[in-house]
């Protein structure tokens, strides 16, 4: 069946099966940042925003994503590189595999909460694994970048 999203900014038609997740469309039409871990909706690394919300595309039908909007991290350079650079200098970058997935959910968290605690921010990031951190330095760079203490 043929859907349209919008994805990035970009008006897309894409033919897709009932049974077809959107991780597996959205690495189809390039979107390479999106990144299938569990498949079960548990390691946050095929996280995207849908009309703005962080959403785990491995569980997303691609169907359900029909006429609606599709952020990735390739729509949100900017914002990513300035976050990335913050990871790098609180030493919390290393093999680099969950950080698209990770990157999104810090950017909405952004978006959506204002001043948060240090409970709120890990309560926001539930789902989002990491193998090579002990998570202090994300947690670091995530205060810098939300600009709390």
């Amino acid at each position: 069946m043929l859907i349209t999203m919008n994805i990035n900014g970009k008006k897309v038609d894409i033919d897709v099966t009932a049974d077809e997740y959107l991780v597996d469309t959205l690495r189809r039409v390039g979107n390479l940042s999106v990144k299938r871990g569990c498949d079960t909706g548990c390691c946050g690394l095929c996280s995207i925003w849908i009309d703005g919300k962080p959403t785990l595309s491995c569980s997303t039908l691609s169907v359900r994503a029909n006429k609606k909007n599709i952020t990735t991290i390739e729509g949100l350079q900017e914002e990513a590189s300035e976050f990335a650079e913050i990871l790098v200098k609180e030493g919390a970058e290393q093999c680099g595999f969950c950080s698209p997935g990770f990157i999104m959910t810090v950017i909405a968290m952004k978006k959506e909460l204002e001043n948060p605690t240090e409970e709120e921010i890990k309560h926001y990031l539930t789902g989002n694994l990491c193998r090579c951190t002990g998570y202090m330095g994300q947690l670091r760079a995530i205060k810098t970048y939300m600009g709390v203490k």
